[in-house]
């Protein structure tokens, strides 16, 4: 399984960092640019807005699909039709409620009509994820990893079209930008129920109910938990631009611009968590010991998070400079704190996945509820303040207190042993990296040679370190599957 992990991953990272990326910090940094901090961040809390009702039009179904398929991978061709079903209605509730909820805190008739593009949108998103579902579970992963970029492709040379030949025209209608992703959705989820039709026997679609109350019943404890991570995850934006009435649009473009860094780096950490659950199920139901798995994939992505960590730290206004043309200060002082969010975030996804695996939704969602209040808490006391730069502190508060109660959780729950031993040798490589940036922020004048410089020390660092073996990972290369 080590194997099959390190191969996937390798192959799921090379694809998505040849395509993402230039999605985040190219086109979507672009429009941004082009629309203007103020109209942009209208647009990131209508997104953010759309993301909050997502519990409704999954209810957990994905991630209770994707273990249950790895475990059970005949039940694909008996629960597809059914579940296809079961989410068209899902689709019809998160639309209704949306919609009634926007109507109540007086968004106006040009924000209803961006957010029925971007809630259609989520729903074409939903179904996408049903179905790369069903195929990692298939553990056909380097197809999933194919699929988990098309999306992004075409919407890449949709709006790169638009802004080199429609420049001023893009720039006025962010309808533009939405429906452009529609168009990529679409494509996509077309693309993925043809693969999917070609693996296995698909069923004509049918509302039985008693089947349908079973899947409910058994994803329900996987709905509250995406619907309490979700709501700390993503309420920010929302809360900056309802509760600052007199600049809550621009506060939450600029908060938008430092977290358009994190979602990119954050992209790195989702993709292990996807990879993971799958491979983890398994695991847990032939009884493999997930402590080596759990191990690896935690050095793999931790030793990234901290180069991140200590790059942004030392070169972030030269960052925000490089990549926006206003409120470049105040978006790199929130870039500053929002960054050390990804350490956690990273953790949450190894082991927060394992914990999904193994069924510990109770404590999981006790976990997540508490992540929520504090959130919410602390932004209803520091946006007032401190604007978009106190949501950051709220964000990372609430990552690290919930990546402590996960780390904490698995260790009771599997047994883990303490390594001590890799404890100091992760502190003490936070040390030298950091110094190694302070040192290339000093002493080399361009800071792009500064970062790249301090990156390949810090990787020969890992290596030195063994933080990354790469002895080890040549002998789990050499073993069979």
């Amino acid at each position: 399984m080590q194997k099959k992990f390190i191969t996937n991953i390798a192959f799921l990272v090379f694809v998505n960092i040849l395509v993402k990326p230039f999605w985040i910090l190219g086109i979507d940094r672009a429009v941004q640019n082009a629309v203007g901090t103020e109209h942009y961040g209208f647009y990131a809390s209508l997104f953010n807005f759309s993301l909050l009702f997502n519990i409704f039009l999954d209810l957990g179904i994905t991630n209770y699909n994707s273990r249950n398929i790895s475990q059970n991978m005949q039940l694909v061709q008996k629960h597809f039709s059914g579940i296809v079903a079961l989410r068209l209605l899902l689709a019809g509730l998160y639309l209704l409620i949306g919609l009634v909820t926007a109507f109540i805190i007086g968004y106006q008739a040009y924000q209803f009509q961006l957010l029925i593009i971007l809630f259609f949108n989520q729903i074409l998103l939903s179904f996408i994820m049903y179905f790369r579902s069903n195929i990692s579970g298939l553990h056909l992963f380097k197809t999933d990893s194919i699929i988990s970029v098309i999306d992004r492709l075409i919407m890449i040379l949709i709006c790169g079209f638009l802004l080199i030949f429609f420049p001023q025209e893009f720039s006025s209608h962010l309808e533009w930008f939405a429906l452009s992703q529609t168009v990529g959705y679409l494509i996509t989820a077309a693309i993925t129920l043809w693969i999917l039709h070609g693996k296995v026997t698909l069923q004509r679609i049918t509302f039985h109910w008693p089947f349908l109350i079973t899947i409910l019943k058994k994803s329900a404890p996987f709905a509250i938990l995406i619907f309490l991570m979700g709501f700390y995850n993503r309420i920010d934006a929302v809360m900056i631009e309802r509760l600052l009435p007199n600049n809550g649009a621009e506060q939450s473009g600029i908060y938008a611009q430092a977290y358009r860094l994190l979602d990119a780096a954050n992209m790195i950490a989702f993709l292990f968590g996807g990879l993971l659950l799958p491979i983890f199920a398994s695991q847990l139901k032939n009884k493999i010991s997930v402590e080596p798995l759990t191990k690896l994939s935690y050095c793999l992505i931790s030793v990234p998070a901290v180069i991140l960590i200590c790059c942004c730290m030392f070169y972030k206004t030269q960052i925000m400079d490089l990549l926006y043309e206003s409120h470049h200060n105040e978006s790199a002082q929130v870039l500053g704190v929002l960054v050390f969010c990804f350490f956690a975030m990273s953790s949450n996804y190894i082991f927060g996945t394992l914990l999904t695996a193994n069924g510990n939704l109770k404590q999981m969602n006790i976990m997540a509820l508490c992540g929520m209040c504090i959130n919410i808490g602390l932004n209803l006391i520091l946006i007032p303040k401190y604007f978009a730069f106190g949501a950051a502190c709220s964000s990372l508060v609430t990552q690290f207190a919930t990546a402590i109660i996960q780390i904490g959780l698995s260790h009771k729950v599997f047994g883990f042993k303490l390594d001590s031993k890799l404890l100091a040798l992760f502190a003490l490589y936070a040390v030298l990296v950091m110094a190694v940036s302070y040192l290339t922020s000093q002493l080399i004048s361009n800071w792009l040679v500064g970062i790249l410089l301090t990156s390949t020390i810090a990787l020969g660092l890992a290596f030195l370190l063994k933080l990354i073996n790469l002895k080890h990972i040549a002998l789990i290369m050499k073993q069979e599957e």
